[in-house]
C-alpha cells in the first residue's frame, strides 16, 4: 500500500442545531449540521403528509386502498 496517501482521521465533535452532540470520526475536527437524528422528522415520528388538493385522496380511489 501507499505511504502518505489517505488523510489522518481525527475523533470529531458533530453538533446539530436542536443540541445534540456526538462524536465519530472524520478528517474535520468540528462538525456542526441543521438536523439530526434525535431533530428529523422521519426519524421522531412527526412525519406527516401534506395533502395539496386532494391528491391522496385521488390516488387511493384509483388504486382502490
Amino acid at each position: 500500500m501507499k505511504k502518505n496517501l489517505h488523510p489522518e482521521q481525527l475523533n470529531c465533535s458533530v453538533s446539530c442545531a436542536c443540541g445534540n452532540t456526538f462524536e465519530t470520526k472524520s478528517v474535520k475536527d468540528i462538525i456542526k449540521v441543521e438536523i439530526c437524528n434525535e431533530c428529523h422528522p422521519f426519524f421522531t415520528g412527526s412525519e406527516r403528509m401534506v395533502d395539496t388538493a386532494g391528491r391522496i385522496e385521488k390516488f387511493n380511489k384509483r388504486y382502490s386502498k
